[in-house]
């Protein structure tokens, strides 16, 4: 610390009262799990550590203000949380970082505030970053600086988990797991109590996944179950039992998440074979005629990435998703129904700058490579939701932006909101109805004044209509 600085680092030390935003993620992110060991370096009052006892993990934390007497100890996730940001000093900044990556058995969690804060930092430059009133510093990072400096220190590919939130693994088994969970996220098994259920769980899987599974992939319990069973007894069931359409639309729908999974992996370091997911390998061996095969087909379809006219095709033979002249706006219910290729655009500017933890539609410009998140609360519930936030991602060069309109007197709001959903949405139906109530009623007949909330409300007035949830009605009066 410089001493003529006389920074007072420990008043940054917020009290919460819950868990911070990075351990959060990590627990959505099945990177801390109830038993695992947890180390949290820098960890000021000792509240991420309290809330994750709680929860059963074996939690401990060291702050050189708060708990300057714990000893530092290796553990297999380490969480270091808004503390790089804090330090003034870039080579301590550095050393604070790299002792932390010492300790990290499986993987480090890094977290700090973010340029797009600066309005909420009442300083003066010092330095590389701002010195406040109260004599505490903040070095507010870029999304994509965060990431890179990460590696530069570590030493190995790190994956932006959120925004301002980074992994950085031990082995690249660890990270391509993580990275195979982001991509297929319905590889849950049934319950099984006994063995007739086990069976059908086996049947399940095998109808989502296209294959049979190894004795290796499934839950402990499930396999006690079925282990009395040899492989030949259960591609017999499988041959009696599973429904062979549903078999061949899992295999299909298997090798395209495998394909998407290779790119992702390419885009963000490709390992040898032996280092990809058990799962993954058994994929490939399914359904390619070799590794070297399908990593040429992932190939082809990172580089179509680069081609404009094979994305707007792409976004035109969408089954999801509202095209417009610039983009293509997709719900994050229906984020999966979208062609592989799309689905990779996304996975890609997620990786590369973290998708946020809260958004409700993508929009993927077809025009250069830009990805923005945004935010509609109220979607489900508000027949014309409010956008709250904006989060955007220019893949060409790593820039971000994040804009926040909860504050605005006039903020932008969405119509048709069935096209943004698959038709077969629960929910499709009653907002067509709505859509289709509104144009008979004229409403969309000057499509430049709905896009905002003043806008939209003169159109009603001038209609004279007024609406009762999903229903339009007429206006009293």
């Amino acid at each position: 610390m410089s001493q003529d600085l006389e920074s007072k680092r420990w008043l940054t030390a917020i009290k919460r009262g819950s868990l911070s935003v990075p351990a959060r993620q990590a627990l959505l992110d099945r990177q801390i799990l109830p038993g695992d060991a947890v180390f949290d370096y820098g960890c000021g009052r000792g509240e991420d550590v309290h809330a994750l006892r709680n929860m059963g993990c074996d939690a401990t934390g060291w702050d050189p203000f708060y708990k300057p007497d714990v000893q530092l100890k290796p553990a297999p996730v380490v969480l270091i949380t808004y503390v790089l940001n804090v330090i003034e000093d870039p080579a301590e900044r550095q050393r604070t970082l790299q002792r932390a990556w010492k300790l990290t058995d499986r993987v480090l969690i890094v977290s700090a505030r973010l340029t797009w804060e600066k309005s909420k930092v009442n300083g003066q430059e010092f330095g590389d970053g701002l010195l406040t009133r109260r004599k505490t510093f903040q070095h507010l990072y870029g999304t994509n600086e965060l990431r890179t400096y990460v590696e530069e220190i570590t030493g190995v590919r790190a994956v932006s988990a959120s925004p301002g939130i980074i992994y950085a693994f031990k082995t690249d088994s660890d990270r391509l797991n993580y990275l195979a969970r982001r991509i297929v996220t319905d590889e849950q098994w049934l319950a099984s109590s006994d063995t007739t259920t086990a069976v059908a769980a086996l049947m399940d899987h095998v109808e989502r996944r296209g294959r049979p599974p190894r004795l290796e992939e499934m839950p402990l319990h499930t396999a006690q179950l079925l282990a009395h069973l040899r492989p030949s007894e259960v591609h017999r069931l499988v041959r009696e039992s599973a429904d062979a359409a549903k078999v061949e639309e899992g295999a299909k729908r298997t090798t395209l998440n495998t394909l998407l999974f290779l790119a992702v992996e390419l885009f963000n370091g490709r390992g040898p074979f032996t280092s990809l997911p058990l799962t993954v390998q058994l994929d490939i061996r399914a359904f390619f005629s070799s590794y070297k095969e399908a990593c040429r087909r992932a190939d082809r379809l990172l580089l179509k990435l680069r081609e404009d006219a094979y994305i707007r095709g792409a976004m035109n033979a969408s089954a999801v998703g509202k095209l417009t002249p610039t983009a293509l706006y997709v719900h994050r219910r229906a984020v999966e129904r979208m062609p592989t290729v799309l689905r990779l655009y996304e996975h890609c500017a997620s990786i590369a700058a973290g998708r946020p933890q809260a958004w409700t539609v993508v929009k993927l410009f077809h025009r250069g490579r830009a990805v923005s998140w945004l935010d509609y609360p109220e979607f489900d519930r508000d027949p014309h939701p409010r956008l709250l936030t904006s989060y955007q991602v220019d893949l060409e060069t790593f820039e971000t932006s994040h804009h926040s309109y909860e504050h605005r007197d006039n903020r932008p709001l969405l119509h048709r909101k069935h096209e943004f959903l698959h038709p077969d949405d629960p929910d499709a139906p009653k907002f067509q109805r709505l859509t289709e109530s509104e144009v008979k009623a004229d409403l969309y007949a000057h499509p430049h004044l709905i896009g905002t909330e003043k806008g939209w409300e003169s159109e009603l007035m001038r209609c004279g209509r007024a609406l009762r949830g999903h229903r339009l009605v007429r206006a009293r009066g």
